[in-house]
Formats: structure tokens, C-alpha cells, sequence
């Protein structure tokens, strides 16, 4: 036997993931990051059709299709107001957050040697190496890696240690890259933003940051961690979801117009694959007019937020960080996290059990995602459950 079909064995007996789908039944969701409840509302379902009568189902294959000039008007229309959010001028789509963190971390390191092959010549040769925080997203890792650059871990939020390793590569002659998420989306947590361009500013490093759990959540306008906390700088690339808070498909990551035409250059993410489709592109403007039009929406977000934690506060549970719309729930030890999920999802709740290796071994958590269309009523029952496991922990340590 093959080693798929063994695996694929091992895991009917073994399962390392429980999927909602295979519940049955009326399911409420605390672990969508659809944050601003927007995935199904009428603007954007009107705007999708829409587009769909104008373009058709089938929106390019590749490079040949997805080129300024060449695209429907739509996509550079998303990209211009993608920009102006992040407050840069421009910004580059690609057809997940996934796949915009895989072709840009890839790729940037490369340009110089793609751009000879076109007859570019530069002036100084350069190294490259990344400093990646130790919860950065997969994603932003195996962008990292795919990129053959020098590479350096930072440990969690560690800004001194993040110097030191920045003083090491200088030493070496590289030229450094920054990467971090804006917010950590196992965790909750958001990045230390000002400290990071701080030393990017420094060292004369870009800065890299994943906001796809803080774009349309973060800051006064949903502009994301940069806005959270007015902190903008050149340095900066702005990466963000599109298939979160704005409630679509997509990802992008938000530069000034220079570094756009570089990225669209070197990246085969980009130049070789499929933009997301016309029509959810389409939709995705109906979602930003809606940032700007329903503010009460990301308001309605954060009083959620807010009772959530405010209800399970005398029942002796950890939260490991409040300070945004992630709220893990620290249980433990994984087998219990894991009776704690099964508990909830038969009662109607779905809440991702995480343990390791996407959370330390001994602190796995059940992470609650909060989001503007929970009801007061959906938060306390789910609060309910808590409380009786919660009680059922506690009659078994006695």
C-alpha cells in the first residue's frame, strides 16, 4: 500500500480535524472570520450578479488575461480602492491571502534576477534575509522558504530579540525583510506595528505585514493594524483578506505604485494564476462602499466582542488575549479541548478545538471568533455550555 492510501487509512480512525459540514443540522459558527457579517448581505449577492451578467463565468487563464490594460475594468478599480485604505497608491490582487503571501515572499528577493533577464542591470548586488516572527501565519513561512533567502526566527513579540538578529545580518551585509502578522490569528494577539517600523526604519528593512484578520476590522475606518495604530510609513507592505471581514474571495497586498510594478513583475503567483473572478471582485466593491457607508457594523462587531468577554468572565476560564474579535479560550490538555468542541457542536455551536502544533503542547484552546451578526442570544448560549463544562471540569477534579 501506498503511503496516500495508508494515511488515508490512518486518518478514518484518526481524525485530525473535526469539518462542521459533517455535523448535520443547524450549526451556529464561532469560528468564521466573515467578522462583519457581510458574506450574504444583498448589496453584495446584487453587485455579483451583476458582474456575472457583464463578464460571464469564465474570467481569464493567466498571464495573458491579467495584465493592466487587459483586465476587466473591476480589477483596478478593487485594487485603487485597496490602496487608498491601506493609504498607498496602489495595491496587487491575487485569487487567495494564501497565494499573496506565497508570490510576494517568493518573489520581491528574486526581482533583481528576473528583471536582467529583460535587461535590467543593477548597481549593487544584493542579500536578502527574513526575520519572521515564530507565529507568523504558514503561509508567510512557506513563502519564506520557497524564496531561498537567508532566514531568521524571532520569538513571539520579541522586539530585542528581533535587534539582535537585525544587528547579526547587517554585520553579514544582507539586506533585511521583516515579516509578521498584524494580527496572530491562533493567538488573538496584535503586533507590536510602531516597534516593528521602528526598527525597520532602523535597519532599512521593509516591513511585511499580514493583516488578513485586522483589514476591515482594525482601526477607525477598518483600514487595519497600520490605522489601529496611525502608523504608516514607507517601509510598510500591506497585506490583507478579502475573503474575511469583506466578506469574498481574494487576497492583496497594498505598496506604493513602484514596488506594484516590481511585484507584478516577479510574481509568478500573480502573472501565471487567475485573479479572483469579476463578479466577487465586483462584490468586493460593494463590500468596501459598505465599510464606509455602515460603520455601526464593525461597532456592532466590537459590543459583541465586549459581552462576550464580559459574560464568561466569572465563569474561571483563561482568555488568552482580548484584544481583538479572536478570543481563545485556554482548556488545556487537547484530549479535553477536543471533548469541550464535540460538547458545543451538539448543542448547536461550532468552535475550532486547537491544540498542537498550532498551539503549544499543553494549551490547546477553543477559539472563539466573535462577529457583528451574533445575536445577544447565540453568545449566551454558547456561554451556557461553557459554564457547564466548565462545571463538569471542575466536579471531575474533586
Amino acid at each position: 500500500m501506498h503511503d496516500l492510501s495508508d494515511i488515508a487509512d490512518w486518518l478514518k480512525h484518526h481524525p485530525v480535524q473535526q469539518d462542521a459540514r459533517a455535523q448535520g443540522g443547524h450549526m451556529v459558527s464561532f469560528s468564521s472570520h466573515d467578522y462583519l457579517a457581510l458574506a450574504g448581505h444583498p448589496r453584495l449577492v446584487a453587485a455579483a450578479k451583476d458582474g456575472l451578467d457583464r463578464y460571464g463565468v469564465r474570467h481569464g487563464d493567466g498571464v495573458a488575461s491579467w495584465q493592466p490594460g487587459a483586465e476587466p475594468e473591476v480589477y483596478r478599480a478593487l485594487e485603487s480602492r485597496l490602496g487608498a485604505l491601506a493609504r498607498k497608491s496602489d495595491a496587487v490582487l491575487f485569487v487567495s491571502g494564501y497565494m499573496t503571501n506565497i508570490g510576494v515572499l517568493s518573489s520581491i528577493v528574486k526581482a533583481a534576477a528576473l528583471a536582467r533577464l529583460h535587461g535590467y542591470r543593477a548597481r549593487k548586488r544584493h542579500k536578502y534575509a527574513y526575520y519572521s516572527d515564530e507565529f507568523n501565519h504558514v503561509s508567510i513561512r512557506e513563502g519564506i522558504q520557497m524564496s531561498g533567502a537567508l532566514r531568521y526566527t524571532y520569538r513571539h513579540g520579541d522586539m530585542g530579540h528581533l535587534e539582535s538578529l537585525l544587528k547579526s545580518g547587517a554585520e553579514e551585509g544582507c539586506t533585511p525583510i521583516i515579516a509578521s502578522d498584524g494580527v496572530f490569528g491562533m493567538e488573538g494577539t496584535i503586533a507590536p506595528l510602531p516597534q516593528l517600523v521602528a526598527l525597520a526604519e532602523r535597519y532599512g528593512a521593509l516591513l511585511y505585514v499580514d493583516d488578513a484578520h485586522a483589514t476591515g476590522v482594525l482601526g477607525a475606518h477598518g483600514g487595519g493594524s497600520t490605522e489601529h495604530y496611525d502608523c504608516h510609513s514607507p517601509c510598510i507592505m500591506q497585506m490583507g483578506s478579502l475573503g474575511k471581514a469583506l466578506g469574498a474571495l481574494g487576497g492583496y497586498v497594498a505598496v506604493e505604485r513602484e514596488a506594484a510594478a516590481v511585484i507584478r513583475m516577479a510574481s509568478a503567483a500573480y502573472g501565471y494564476a487567475s485573479p479572483p473572478p469579476p463578479e466577487r471582485a465586483a462584490a468586493l466593491l460593494a463590500a468596501l462602499d459598505l465599510l464606509e457607508q455602515e460603520p455601526e457594523r464593525r461597532q456592532r462587531l466590537w459590543d459583541n466582542q465586549r459581552y462576550f468577554i464580559e459574560r464568561m468572565a466569572p465563569l474561571g476560564y483563561a482568555i488568552l488575549s482580548t484584544s481583538t474579535p479572536i478570543l481563545p479560550v485556554l482548556v488545556g490538555e487537547a484530549e479535553t479541548c477536543q471533548r469541550h468542541a464535540i460538547a458545543l457542536r451538539k448543542e448547536g455551536i461550532h468552535v475550532d478545538a486547537v491544540q498542537f502544533p498550532a498551539a503549544p503542547v499543553g494549551q490547546a484552546r477553543l477559539r472563539f471568533v466573535i462577529n457583528a451578526g451574533h445575536s445577544r442570544a447565540q453568545i449566551d448560549h454558547a456561554v451556557r455550555v461553557m459554564a457547564q463544562l466548565a462545571g463538569r471540569a471542575s466536579r471531575l477534579a474533586a
